[in-house]
């Protein structure tokens, strides 16, 4: 088979030695789920799930498609932990899965699903935790397992929260009061009987601002550093000389479709936002917003080619965008064209461009089109 004109390289070594600093990290009790939501945040789904399989304790999934989609790699017990709505929770149930479960109502539902369907769903509950979003308010709690206990067609098996701000400061106020909410709402819980719940709170930031080695719940949810990309500039300084090290695990590769000269005083791309100054040697480049490279870099982003840097002229399109490469020798059609990742001494990290259009690192890798080919290495 001819290599793909553009796609996603994943390195199977850097996931396996990401998964491996983390599980050197945290206690030996604590078990790692593997976050692979949102097309394992740009990676590739299964490519992703297959290399890591051996090494973590469950799957993270957000959509019932996505659980779908991991049953035909393995069985291994998977959280969906965004919304299942009322037609999805027969499916999800024969799946096989447990259910993140955010409201009573919620739990009626899959409660009555499951009844007619004779089973036993398992969930897990959210609890708010000053995240003001998914989950039942502490204060709502004990009325609300009152109610969970009559409900014989579900059982709870754990409870979780979420940070809201625990990995850019140095202030862990809020993720204390986070931390006090969650406790007593665990608490609550114990004293009405639910002594044995696998409970949560952490993901990567959790685990390297808070958990660590403490094993202080069941769960560790490690998305983002399992991708080796960190969760903010502060953590990755905190860890900066320990042994801790991450690995990039995804590159982003095309190829040029066409090399040509522009005269002084052409325009270049839609818009007539950029014009040359002097005879310009230009890169065409066959990757463009629908494939996930944001608009938002036109005029300032850069790729690699010939092992330099070559800086995004004009707009970006939706298939397709142009470099200037008048400093690169012997450009050719075909050439290697790198977006993200390394190509001889130079490279471009998904923070670095996530910088330049004033995002985060895994919004970058998130919005890359799932068409693009995953290539596990």
């Amino acid at each position: 088979m001819s290599q793909p004109l553009s796609y996603i390289e994943i390195s199977r070594e850097n996931l396996v030695h990401n998964v491996k600093q983390f599980r050197g990290l945290i206690s030996k009790k604590t078990k790692i789920a593997g976050v692979i939501k949102a097309n394992a945040y740009g990676h590739g789904q299964n490519e992703v799930a297959e290399a890591i399989l051996p090494y973590v304790d469950y799957f993270i999934v957000n959509h019932v498609d996505e659980l779908e989609l991991l049953r035909k790699l393995t069985k291994k017990q998977t959280f969906v932990f965004g919304y299942v709505q009322e037609a999805d929770i027969a499916h999800a149930s024969k799946l096989g899965c447990v259910i993140g479960v955010f409201s009573l109502e919620q739990a009626r539902a899959i409660d009555a699903i499951s009844a007619k369907k004779k089973t036993i769903q398992e969930i897990h509950l959210a609890i708010d935790a000053h995240l003001g979003r998914e989950g039942v308010m502490v204060g709502e709690l004990h009325t609300a397992l009152l109610e969970l206990k009559k409900l014989k067609h579900i059982r709870m098996t754990g409870m979780y929260a979420h940070f809201a701000n625990i990995e850019d400061t140095t202030n862990l106020s809020f993720a204390k009061k986070q931390i006090q909410t969650f406790d007593k709402a665990l608490r609550i819980a114990k004293k009405m009987g639910y002594t044995k719940l696998q409970t949560h709170i952490s993901a990567t930031s959790g685990v390297l601002a808070y958990e660590q080695k403490k094993g202080i719940h069941a769960i560790a949810r490690i998305g983002i550093g399992l991708y080796g990309m960190w969760p903010s500039e502060h953590l990755e300084f905190l860890y900066e000389k320990k042994k801790f090290k991450l690995r990039p695990v995804l590159s982003w590769k095309t190829h040029v479709a066409l090399v040509k000269m522009l005269p002084p005083g052409h325009t270049v791309g839609y818009g007539l936002t950029y014009m040359t100054r002097r005879l310009t040697k230009i890169a065409l480049i066959p990757q463009g917003y629908s494939d996930g490279l944001p608009r938002s870099l036109s005029n300032k982003g850069m790729v690699l080619i010939g092992g330099k840097r070559c800086k995004i002229i004009g707009r970006v399109a939706m298939n397709m965008f142009v470099v200037d490469v008048t400093h690169v020798p012997q450009v050719k059609i075909e050439d290697e064209v790198v977006i993200i990742g390394q190509q001889g001494d130079e490279q471009i990290t998904s923070e670095q461009f996530a910088e330049t259009i004033d995002t985060i690192n895994y919004e970058v890798t998130t919005r890359i089109s799932p068409l693009l080919k995953r290539i596990l290495i």
